[in-house]
């Protein structure tokens, strides 16, 4: 799987409020290394996050549910979403409405990763 790091996390942040606003900083460093980095635990073993989409899904999750940055955790979490999916060859297709549930779906709670999964299987194309 080709991984996303901390420091293009923090990259990507900073261009995406700059071009949509809001409030640049990081709350919690540990918090956002949390979520790049359980997707990638193993138990006796073997991957608890077996395959790449998995993977995608589970950092996507952590990042919008940890709430690592100040500001614009929803649309960090999807733009990362977006570019592993892109970065691993997964070709899918998502509709904005799509995109702002993911958001907001998990961060009020109402989606899990394995529901975010199911959702980025069903937009493969």
């Amino acid at each position: 799987m080709i991984a996303i790091t901390k420091e293009q996390v923090i990259s990507f942040h900073s261009e995406l409020l700059e071009k949509t606003g809001g409030l640049l900083g990081i709350r919690d460093e540990g918090l956002l290394q949390s979520a790049l980095v359980s997707p990638f635990q193993t138990f006796d073993g073997l991957d608890l996050f077996p395959s790449v989409i998995a993977k995608i899904s589970r950092i996507t999750y952590g990042i919008i549910k940890n709430h690592p940055f100040a500001d614009g955790n929803k649309r960090i979490g999807v733009l990362v979403m977006l570019a592993l999916l892109e970065w691993n060859g997964i070709p899918s297709e998502f509709t904005d409405d799509d995109l702002i549930r993911i958001g907001l779906d998990i961060a009020n709670g109402e989606m899990s990763d394995k529901q975010l999964l199911k959702l980025i299987l069903e937009r493969m194309r």
